[in-house]
């Protein structure tokens, strides 16, 4: 098949239709993804061609056109190619999978050995469901067997039942070494009898399903409760998203997977995707099973953007030259016009927590307001006296709220309401250096109850809640010394929950501090709560100064939980964020992240959508871009990307000339300030080298910056500091332009379009007027020009090295350098021995080789060591990267690969 092999569909009245017989030809399809330049925010995807347009077809006001009525802005428009590998595709937010029916050689309940071979979006990451699904034979409650499944941390888990109704579930206890988009193989054998009393579970990767296979961490090994099995289901097989099963529906191509009846016995299932044909729906493989899948899944197309055409206004010069040219733009175009900013995390939260209240007023209200705006339509505003309003802006789960004066009031009438659960929570957020010297109010209610009147008062060392009668009797007054309840701007929930219990109304009443710990006291009134008909709060003179918020009723008594909203989510992980905010706003998202390392954020304030997205992805550190599957977005963690393996190698030859080098100082920052947002700062600075701050040519002189993150504590700022630092000072070349012909090399198809921001690809064979390589650049982003017979990518590339970080145990990346090494005497081209002194930290050690060394720009491989004391003696392999030289007496010596410490 010729590439580029392009299709390009519209979407009107809601079905793909192809428009590429109608595309004007001699005008390229351009399309530019991913970041524009290093370290910046990621542009909205965009896409440009133009139909043909002579019969009106594309006319969206002419009535006379098919699809009148059914394009105008932001039609959904795709982009796809052919050339792919064949593979199972099964796409994000949908259902689909493979599937072959129960067989009597599926019916496994001894020893089993399950393999799959895949492509996934993302192995580990940050999902709603904690991961996603791999394959199984696991139907409805009572025919429930087995299961394949990755868990967020990038951990395998498998699940099996012995009875069809319940199950049990162990994982790996490390992750599986895969990037999110590499390919890789996992397996599990669970081993029903282990000799030992129980059973065992082993997990193992590798690179394709062929192997060899390498075990994962440490078996689950039980010793105790007996053998188990696996019960025999009358279920199909699937691969892919289980029909049974509610994890996330990931995007992820499979290209083989296999059962095994017994460890390493024959094979019962074995399909190879990628040996079908593309298009096929059905097929049997070689173990006898027949597959069938659905419609264009089992298929060599991939899907090269899925955008929203925002501008298609036909042109035309006379009768025979008429066209509609269209721009297309991903999903982050439409996010950020016209945004306003997003409400308070509070503001956002409380409407939306049980059924929602029956009065909510978030006193957010501007400076000169005389009165508490209602959130909740028909209920009336809260009058208040004495307000002083956006006068504290210290709760970091709201915008600026009001102090109370000496003489300040509030009162609102609530319109009458039914509770369905015979219950009321009244709550408000408030803020108090100290307690009152004598007894004050703070929350006083009516309700249509026994309790009638209940209010709430602080003490110097209490809380009271006073309870009472129609006839204004006092049937119960019942205090409580709360560990704390004040402090210089810390924030506090003052909560007041009513329930009918029989005969008795149960109340609670006590604060709730930022971490949702609860303080209160219980206790009991004869009668029934009723329902809350009125606020009337006269709060006395001395809590004149208390910041006060968020005053909520909720015809219920069990929300005890507000999900971190009060604290603005403080603390929460940044693919956390991401996942709520997307989630909160219907936004598709994919959240790689990097085994165990997640960054904390701070507080989230009021801002505007796209401006949240770049807090996040600042503190992390990671890249977010846009989906190229869907309307929707996918972020990759810094973590993600530490130390990733190329994910396509291409030779030097294969690009179009000329690689351009850049080799500026345009990123060069040897001066870095971290600072939190209103919080404190560290600072890192280079002082010595050939990028420091010293004077050249001892250094490039001072290049200084400070960058404000919001991240959780003052204690992650120094470690963020030493890495944009790190970043800052890289000491390599930059080459931003990788331009390459997929025509021409349509071998490199399958590869090169699978490439993602953020993955990591090498360049071989460089020429002699260049530094031998090879390179490796980390995508950034790029731009594609489809044309009739023609497909360039030009790929957008920053220096991979610095994300080269240490590895704990590995060959290449978990070695540390010595603190200064250096020849004894000079050395020839062609010398073998080298005698190295070690002037300050550790010996070289002999029990490491082989390893890395570098002199004078040559790479050479230690594979001895010899000597007790400095100088010690080398013997080397020389010229691993294609340098030969001499070098004299007193060039420094270190390790190729010098273990860097990850953020």
């Amino acid at each position: 098949m010729a590439v580029p092999d392009i299709n390009v569909e519209l979407q009107p009245g809601g079905s793909y239709t192809s428009v590429t017989d109608d595309m004007l030809h001699a005008n390229a399809v351009t399309h530019s993804w991913g970041r524009r330049a290093e370290g910046s925010r990621t542009d909205p995807a965009a896409a440009s061609l133009a139909l043909l347009n002579t019969d009106g077809k594309y006319s969206s006001r002419n009535p006379n056109s098919p699809y009148f009525g059914q394009l105008g802005r932001n039609t959904p428009t795709r982009i796809t190619h052919g050339g792919a590998n064949v593979a199972l595709v099964v796409p994000p937010d949908s259902i689909g999978r493979a599937s072959t029916p129960d067989a009597a050689a599926l019916d496994i309940v001894g020893d089993i050995d399950v393999r799959a071979d895949l492509t996934p979006s993302q192995w580990g990451g940050t999902t709603a469901s904690n991961g996603w699904e791999v394959m199984g034979k696991w139907g409805a409650i009572g025919q429930q067997s087995w299961y394949l499944r990755m868990q967020d941390s990038g951990r395998i888990a498998f699940g099996w039942s012995t009875n069809g109704v319940t199950g049990t579930v162990l994982g790996s206890d490390a992750e599986v070494p895969f990037a999110p988009g590499q390919r890789g193989a996992i397996r599990v054998t669970l081993d029903v009898s282990n000799g030992l009393g129980g059973y065992t579970v082993t997990y193992y990767t590798a690179d394709t399903i062929a192997g060899p296979w390498t075990q994962l961490g440490t078996p689950d090994i039980t010793t105790a409760g007996g053998a188990t099995s696996i019960f025999n289901s009358t279920a199909d097989l699937q691969v892919g998203d289980i029909g049974s099963l509610a994890f996330d529906a990931i995007g992820r191509e499979y290209h083989a997977i296999e059962v095994r009846n017994g460890i390493g016995g024959s094979a019962v299932a074995n399909p190879v995707f990628s040996s079908q044909t593309s298009g096929t729906t059905s097929f049997s493989d070689a173990a006898g099973r027949s597959w069938s899948a659905a419609t264009g899944l089992i298929t060599s197309r991939r899907t090269r953007a899925v955008l929203e055409a925002a501008d298609m206004t036909p042109q035309w010069t006379n009768a025979y030259d008429v066209t509609t040219p269209i721009t297309a733009a991903g999903i982050l175009r439409r996010l950020g016009r016209g945004a306003k900013p997003l409400a308070s995390t509070l503001r956002r939260s409380l409407p939306t927590l049980g059924v929602g209240p029956v009065a909510y007023w978030p006193m957010e209200d501007g400076s000169d307001s005389t009165r508490a705006a209602s959130a909740v339509v028909g209920v009336p505003h809260l009058r208040v006296n004495d307000f002083d309003f956006a006068a504290d802006n210290s709760c970091p789960g709201s915008s600026s709220l009001p102090t109370l004066g000496a003489a300040a009031t509030m009162h609102a009438a609530i319109p009458q309401y039914t509770s369905s659960t015979n219950g009321y929570t009244v709550a408000m957020m408030y803020s108090l250096d100290t307690l009152p010297a004598s007894k004050s109010g703070v929350l006083s209610i009516q309700t249509t109850g026994t309790g009638r009147g209940v209010v709430v008062s602080f003490t110097s060392t209490q809380i009271v809640c006073d309870v009472y009668s129609t006839a204004g009797v006092l049937l119960t007054s019942q205090s409580h010394t709360p560990a704390a309840a004040t402090g210089t701007g810390v924030w506090w929930r003052l909560e007041l929950t009513a329930q009918w219990d029989g005969a008795n109304i149960d109340f609670s009443c006590g604060v709730v501090d930022e971490h949702n710990i609860r303080d209160v006291m219980l206790f009991s009134v004869a009668g029934t709560p009723g329902s809350v008909t009125d606020i009337d709060t006269g709060f006395g003179t001395l809590l004149s100064g208390m910041a006060v918020g968020h005053l909520v009723v909720y015809p219920d008594s069990d929300l005890s939980e507000w999900f971190g909203a009060d604290s603005g989510y403080s603390g929460e992980e940044a693919g956390a964020r991401l996942l709520r905010l997307c989630t909160e706003e219907g936004i598709p998202v994919s959240i790689a992240d990097g085994p165990g390392l997640h960054t904390q954020l701070g507080p989230q304030r009021p801002a505007k959508l796209l401006d949240l997205f770049d807090e996040i992805e600042a503190a992390d550190g990671g890249i977010l871009c846009e989906d190229r599957t869907r309307l929707g977005l996918v972020y990759r963690t810094r973590a993600s990307m530490y130390s990733q393996a190329p994910r396509v190698t291409i030779p030097y030859g294969q690009l179009v000339a000329p690689l351009e080098q850049t080799d500026d100082d345009r990123y060069t920052r040897n001066d870095r300030t971290a600072q939190r947002t209103n919080g404190s700062s560290a600072r890192a600075v280079l002082t010595s080298g050939p990028l420091s701050t010293a004077s050249p040519p001892n250094g490039v002189g001072l290049y200084d910056d400070s960058t404000t993150l919001n991240v959780f504590s003052d204690e992650q700022l120094p470690d963020i500091a030493w890495w944009l630092l790190h970043r800052g000072t890289w000491d390599g070349a930059r080459y931003p332009k990788v331009r390459i012909l997929l025509h021409k090399y349509p071998s490199l198809v399958p590869s090169v379009a699978a490439l993602q921001p953020g993955d990591v690809i090498r360049i071989t064979d460089l020429p002699a007027w260049l530094p031998p390589g090879p390179v490796d650049l980390l995508v950034e982003g790029g731009e594609d020009s489809f044309k009739t017979f023609e497909w360039t990518i030009t790929l957008n590339c920053s220096p991979a090295g610095p994300w080269n970080v240490g590895v704990l145990d590995d060959g290449v990346f978990g070695r540390l350098d010595t603190d200064g090494s250096q020849l004894v005497s000079g050395v020839t081209s062609t010398a073998t021995s080298l005698s190295v002194a070690t002037s300050s930290g550790p010996l070289w050690y002999s029990g490491d080789v082989p390893f890395d060394i570098l002199v004078g720009g040559e790479v050479m491989t230690v594979t001895a060591v010899a000597g007790a004391s400095s100088p010690q003696t080398f013997t080397v392999t020389r010229s691993v990267n294609g340098i030969v030289k001499a070098h004299s007496a007193a060039a420094p010596v270190k390790l190729a690969q010098p273990l860097i410490l990850a953020l």
